[in-house]
């Protein structure tokens, strides 16, 4: 491949200019009629047989010009993007300028190339990191979680109240007539849950063990199954057994039941621990964040349309990804939703946008920087993704592309240069309330009150 031209167009395009020899050209044309020479036909000739000038000579010249320069336009496109500098960031347009036996192949292509960026400051950047509190109803409110998540069900006497679960036959009828689908024996609804159609849950508080009674509702009118949308129904019910949520109590016992930890202390106490770590990490995002906010913000650059839509196609594959690990295909997910393809591509536009923006501002960090990843960066990161996927690292580092992992870990470092060179001030901190022994023993002792009251 030579480079014949490399000339900078309006709009962020480039068009590149290179040849092909004679000799790689012409073993690349004979290539191709080894390939396809079956597909022609000549008479008096078995097919697939004929010499290749007969069917040059019924068919063209040319008849294997373009199958060979599809063989050898990848190598050389790529040869001539290197070799030209420039960063293309959508599908080349070719086109053959000319193509002989006696003179090898010419080919010209334009395509759209990343944009030229300006940004303005980026060391001495301000922000404001938010300070790292836990306060005790935050802990307190993950061990109400995790006695919610260990819960029992157990029965109790009385009328059912909302949050309880009652163990109900029931059977619908509409004029009289029972529907198919309107009957279940033994079914444990959950009170105020939604489960069923609008009222009949509410029907159902106060009533008892024991009781049959009627529940009189009518069916929404964009109810699912067409046959009923509106339809006032009559709902015959029996209350076989109401049962109530039995919450652990917040004790010693619970923690080692739950946990490693001996001691409720123990437990709350790595509660807040793992609190605190998220919090770090939030914040420290949320600083990043605030501080390539600002660059970006800055910058200057006429960004091509197809980068966008680029960015906007591999978030689409990601949802779409997503869904399958859910057994869901994407057009099925759209018909759920009532929406479109071209809807729901763009409800991803703006968010596509920023990151566009975020990524060709750290590059340009990087370039005037001169930062770059060091073999060992690159060895921890092959290492990482060995480790995630259990792979071995060499069968990684195979796979990965080698300059793309570079490229990302380089713009990770720029991120780590920008937070190094700004001035971060730190919230202050408000003094976190902690409960002392004494009250935390009370409230567990009202906490166990209050079971052996519902339990009762």
């Amino acid at each position: 491949m030579k480079l014949v031209k490399n000339e900078k167009l309006e709009n962020n395009r480039h068009e590149l200019q290179f040849s092909i020899d004679a000799e790689t050209f012409n073993a690349a044309v004979n290539e191709a009629f080894k390939r396809e020479a079956a597909k022609y036909n000549i008479p008096g000739f078995r097919k697939g047989k004929a010499p290749r000038h007969m069917i040059e000579k019924m068919f063209g010249a040319d008849v294997f010009h373009y199958p060979a320069i599809n063989d050898l336009f990848p190598a050389a496109y790529d040869a001539a993007v290197k070799e030209s500098g420039i960063e293309p960031v959508d599908r080349p347009e070719a086109e053959v300028v000319s193509s002989s036996t006696e003179d090898g192949a010419v080919l010209k292509v334009a395509v759209t190339v990343k944009p030229e960026v300006k940004i303005g400051k980026y060391t001495g950047l301000k922000a404001t990191k938010k300070a790292n509190t836990v306060e005790d109803t935050d802990v307190d409110a993950e061990i109400d979680r995790m006695r919610e998540r260990n819960a029992r069900i157990v029965p109790r006497e009385g009328k059912a109240e909302s949050g309880d679960t009652a163990v109900i036959d029931f059977e619908g009828f509409i004029d009289g007539v029972a529907f198919n689908g309107g009957k279940g024996e033994e079914f444990p609804l959950v009170l105020g849950s939604g489960q069923f159609i609008p009222g009949f849950e509410d029907q159902v508080i106060g009533h008892e063990a024991g009781e049959e009674f009627d529940v009189n509702v009518s069916f929404p009118e964009e109810y699912q199954a067409a046959e009923l949308a509106g339809k006032p129904a009559v709902f015959k019910v029996k209350i076989h057994e109401v049962k109530a949520k039995e919450l652990p109590a917040a004790d010693d016992e619970f923690a080692k039941d739950v946990s490693e930890y001996d001691t409720l202390d123990e437990l709350k106490a790595n509660i807040r621990k793992g609190m605190e770590e998220q919090n770090e990490s939030r914040n420290e995002l949320e600083v990043e964040n605030a501080l390539v906010d600002q660059i970006v913000e800055s910058m200057e650059a006429d960004i091509p349309a197809c980068m966008i839509e680029t960015r906007i196609d591999e978030m689409v594959r990601d949802f779409e990804f997503r869904l399958q690990q859910q057994g869901l295909k994407l057009k099925d997910y759209l018909k759920y939703i009532g929406g479109d393809e071209a809807k729901f591509r763009e409800g991803f536009k703006e968010q596509a946008e920023k990151q566009v923006k975020i990524r060709l501002a750290l590059e340009k960090v990087v370039e005037l920087e001169k930062i770059e990843a060091s073999d060992e960066d690159f060895d921890k990161e092959v290492n990482r993704i060995a480790e995630a996927y259990k792979m071995e690292a060499d069968k990684v580092r195979a796979i990965v592309p080698e300059a793309e992992v570079r490229k990302d870990l380089a713009v990770n470092k720029a991120i780590d240069f920008i937070k190094s060179n700004a001035k971060v001030t730190a919230e202050k901190a408000t003094k976190a309330k902690r409960t002392t022994k004494k009250a935390a023993a009370a409230k567990a002792e009202k906490t166990q009150e209050n079971t052996e009251e519902t339990a009762e």
